[in-house]
């Protein structure tokens, strides 16, 4: 086992999720409309926007302005845009040097690296920018896939552009959409990480406590 395939958010870095609602609720009132019904209605359309469903982050912004009774003028869409960005920006500049360094351990011991994210369009925009992206080889974000975990193309999707097969991969992530047990069904070797979220409670395969517990399976 030489792949090494993990979730982004709660997995290696945070979700950021107090945060996202904050803003999520400020977005509203910039687009002219009730920021909790904003809110409730973007979470409604999770699924959608991570498979880019609306197209890039001002028209998704536009489009659920809308089904909230709003008609936001060119720019409020791109003041709620700015700051949305601003978001995806913070937190993938937040992960934990303990996580760097532990890409870079199994970097250094010749794995490759793919990343499996169910994320919209706004976080894919900075990932290069990130001190997380030079650690990976390949990456399967929803949005540019067109499928979201659990879905088995998202997985597949890496593992092709990583040339390997599912039983080669060890896959790691907090079990947010039910990905653990979708991973394992593909034949992978699923771990759960606690570090910033217990999103999987009930799941009974291997957990560590933080993304570099994973270390102890670079010789596996």
């Amino acid at each position: 086992m030489k792949v090494l395939l993990t979730d982004l958010f709660s997995t290696l870095i945070s979700g950021g999720d107090a945060e996202r609602d904050a803003v999520n609720a400020r977005m509203g009132a910039i687009l002219g409309v009730d920021g909790v019904a904003f809110q409730r209605a973007f979470d409604a359309s999770s699924y959608e926007r991570f498979i880019g469903a609306y197209g890039d982050l001002p028209n998704t912004l536009r489009v659920i302005a809308e089904r909230c009774g709003g008609a936001p003028t060119d720019e409020q869409v791109q003041e709620a845009t700015s700051l949305r960005r601003a978001l995806a920006q913070r937190l993938l500049g937040a992960a934990p040097a303990a996580t760097l360094d532990t890409l870079a351990a199994f970097k250094a011991a010749g794995w490759r690296i793919g990343l499996v994210s169910n994320i919209t369009a706004e976080t894919q925009l900075q990932w290069p920018g990130s001190p997380l992206s030079k650690y990976f080889d390949a990456t399967a974000f929803s949005a540019e896939v067109g499928a979201a975990k659990p879905e088995p193309a998202i997985y597949l999707h890496t593992c092709t552009a990583l040339d390997a097969a599912p039983t080669d991969c060890l896959y790691i992530g907090d079990g947010n959409d039910n990905e653990l047990p979708a991973a394992a069904a593909l034949g992978m070797q699923a771990i759960r990480t606690i570090e910033h979220a217990n999103s999987a409670p009930t799941w009974q395969g291997p957990t560590i406590n933080t993304f570099a517990d994973l270390t102890t399976y670079l010789t596996q």
